[in-house]
């Protein structure tokens, strides 16, 4: 910075003074003096900020703009020495944003030609030396001489790139904000209208029946009917709302355990098999079965069973439904509903899934739903990192798929010494097969493992503490009911009675102590593919 100036503020009688007049023309000039140090000064303050990273000041004269100077530290923003710009053509303005050149190139100008204050600001985009976008807020500052004409312009720039990003992030948010309160309200006016249309014809249907003591037996069943269809579309779109409500606020929390996909499709094949039977429709499911996946058991069913009912009651009788599974990309699997029903006209397609513009119509026999069940869907499948999309022509079917995340394959080890617990971790791994590896000292500890995450294969040895190995295989065999966990049991001592037991719970690999790890190490890999 420059040195200090100083004000000395005179306060005489100059009338008494025979010299006053003299002594004002002196005080003025050393006030112009002074003028011109603070001047001096203020510019030296100014490029004292350029110490500091990302600051750069540039002097030039306005009549001679070859000898533009730069502050050292612009190379620290720009990446482009003070030399280097001024070898460009049009030294700084070389660098601006092809965007903001005629809009900075303009400022320039008006700047120059004493358009502008004597003060600005600005703000535009450059491209720095390795091709990086730089935001630039940039101050001018002008000295002009006793005619008003521009003598000396200053500037004082900064990189205001994060501030720009985090401006233009707020703006982002706030029009997504905005967004989703118009879809708030237009959901709101959906949903009160939808809570009480039903109750016209609910309270209208049990009005007759109170006040009209001569209705038919057949009027009354028809009346009751009524009265019983409204209540259950109202209780289903009540409980479609409240579970997406939950599922959008964290209220319900996804529990994935490692189950087979095609029980959990077939429990919903046999909850609508009524309904299927009713218009003589042929579901064909096609599955894996030995395939599982990471997902609520609960959730996801209610998921795929609102898409098989979506394909029952937009489905013609004598037609056929596809259940499919394909795998997707890594770690997903591809869930498929398909029918040969009614389809969705194009302009409607659109609507589907939007909270914000409910699209509902009758089934092929008139039936109504509460125009949630796809919401649900795709915020239950979304919870679980996976994804939605459909398909659909008018006359020709819908066919909606939906992505859910394969279970990783386990294998658990249950041993109490460390070290052969060692020795079976590593004849796994010799496999070549990924599998991620879990272990218990026991078989309660194993059971605990098992409850939250179904294994992919079980090595246990057989005398154990607390729990010994039947105990822990007969627990296993109360969720793996069909026997498709396979399970090697080790022991030192099998007899008839033991090894009848194992049997029974499907346990084909018994291995006496001590064994040959070559052969222990074959049937981990024929058990494991």
């Amino acid at each position: 910075m420059g040195n200090p100036v100083n004000f000395i503020v005179k306060l005489r009688d100059l009338a008494k003074d025979e010299n006053s007049f003299e002594e004002l023309l002196n005080i003025f000039s050393e006030l112009e003096d002074n003028s011109k140090k603070l001047a001096s000064s203020s510019f030296e303050l100014k490029g004292s900020f350029c110490q500091f990273e990302g600051y750069f000041w540039t002097k030039f004269d306005p009549t001679d703009l070859s000898k533009i100077q730069y502050s050292e530290s612009i190379k620290k923003i720009t990446g482009y020495t003070n030399q280097e710009l001024s070898q460009l053509p049009g030294k700084l303005l070389s660098i601006v944003h092809p965007e903001d050149y005629d809009k900075i190139k303009r400022k320039y100008t008006d700047i120059l030609t004493g358009s502008m204050d004597s003060f600005c600001k600005v703000r535009y985009r450059i491209l720095s030396k390795d091709k990086k976008m730089v935001w630039i807020g940039e101050t001018f500052f002008m000295e002009k001489d006793e005619k008003g004409n521009i003598s000396q312009c200053h500037s004082l720039a900064s990189n205001i790139t994060d501030f720009m990003n985090r401006e233009t992030d707020l703006e982002v948010a706030y029009k997504d904000l905005k967004i989703l309160l118009d879809e708030r309200d237009r959901f709101i006016n959906i949903i009160s209208h939808d809570l009480r249309s039903p109750f016209t014809s609910l309270l209208g249907f049990s009005e007759i029946l109170i006040n009209e003591p001569n209705l038919t037996n057949s009027e009354q069943i028809e009346y009751l009917q009524y009265i019983h269809d409204a209540s259950k579309i109202q209780l289903q779109f009540i409980n479609h709302l409240l579970d997406w409500s939950r599922l959008k606020t964290g209220k319900i929390t996804i529990d994935p355990k490692r189950l087979l996909l095609k029980d959990i499709i077939s429990n919903q094949v046999s909850l609508v098999t009524r309904s299927a039977v009713s218009k003589n429709l042929d579901i064909n499911v096609h599955v894996n079965e030995e395939l599982y996946v990471s997902v609520d058991e609960r959730l996801m069913g209610d998921a795929i069973g609102n898409l098989l009912q979506n394909a029952i009651k937009f489905s013609e009788s004598n037609k056929r439904i596809f259940i499919a599974v394909n795998e997707f990309k890594q770690g997903m699997v591809e869930v498929v509903v398909k029918d040969e029903g009614i389809g969705i006209v194009e302009e409607h397609q659109s609507k589907l899934f939007r909270i914000d513009q409910k699209y509902i119509t009758k089934g092929t026999k008139g039936d109504k739903g509460s125009g949630m069940g796809l919401n649900l869907v795709k915020e239950i499948v979304q919870k679980h990192g996976g994804e939605v999309w459909f398909y659909s022509k008018p006359g020709e079917g819908s066919e909606f798929h939906i992505t859910i995340p394969e279970a990783q394959n386990v294998v658990l080890l249950v041993e109490d010494d460390p070290e052969v617990r060692q020795l079976y971790k590593k004849l796994v791994d010799s496999s070549n097969i990924h599998y991620r590896i879990k272990e218990a000292n026991n078989g309660y500890e194993a059971m605990s493992n098992i409850f939250s995450e179904m294994p992919s294969l079980v090595i246990t040895d057989h005398d154990m503490p607390l729990m010994n190995g039947i105990q822990l295989v007969e627990a296993i065999r109360k969720k793996d009911r069909r026997f498709l966990i396979p399970v090697i049991v080790i022991s030192a001592k099998f007899d008839e009675d033991v090894i009848e037991k194992y049997k029974q719970f499907g346990v084909e690999h018994l291995i006496p102590k001590p064994f040959d790890t070559s052969m222990l190490s074959d049937i981990i890999k024929s058990s494991l593919r």
